[in-house]
């Protein structure tokens, strides 16, 4: 999961199958399912993700207007808190914090 500070995310599927779930403020979440030619939208500073649904590859264009792509996954912003905020606020412990990958992954199997 992980969310561009500075864009909206425009998405165009070309093949395969997926679905995306996108993260709204006052914990609202969207999920909808894709296929080739589907568009798909992500608001600036919204947290997605998107899983591959198919029997083969999925292949999306992604596209922002911005100067400069950004963004933050999940993963690096919790590994870059102060682990007892993490502990604090989601009540779970630190083997678990330290347990979390500190390097970006961008596709995960």
């Amino acid at each position: 999961m992980h969310w561009h500070p500075n864009a909206s995310e425009w998405q165009y599927y070309i093949a395969g199958k997926g679905r995306m779930t996108v993260f709204m403020p006052v914990g609202q979440a969207h999920t909808m399912d894709f296929k080739a030619n589907d568009v798909g939208y992500v608001p600036a500073v919204a947290g997605h993700y998107i899983e591959n649904t198919g029997d083969t590859d999925l292949v999306v264009l992604e596209m922002f207007k911005a100067h400069q792509f950004e963004d933050v996954s999940l993963n690096n912003w919790l590994r870059h808190l102060p682990p007892e905020m993490v502990t604090s606020h989601l009540r779970i412990d630190s083997a678990l914090i330290a347990s979390i990958p500190a390097a970006k992954k961008e596709l995960l199997p």
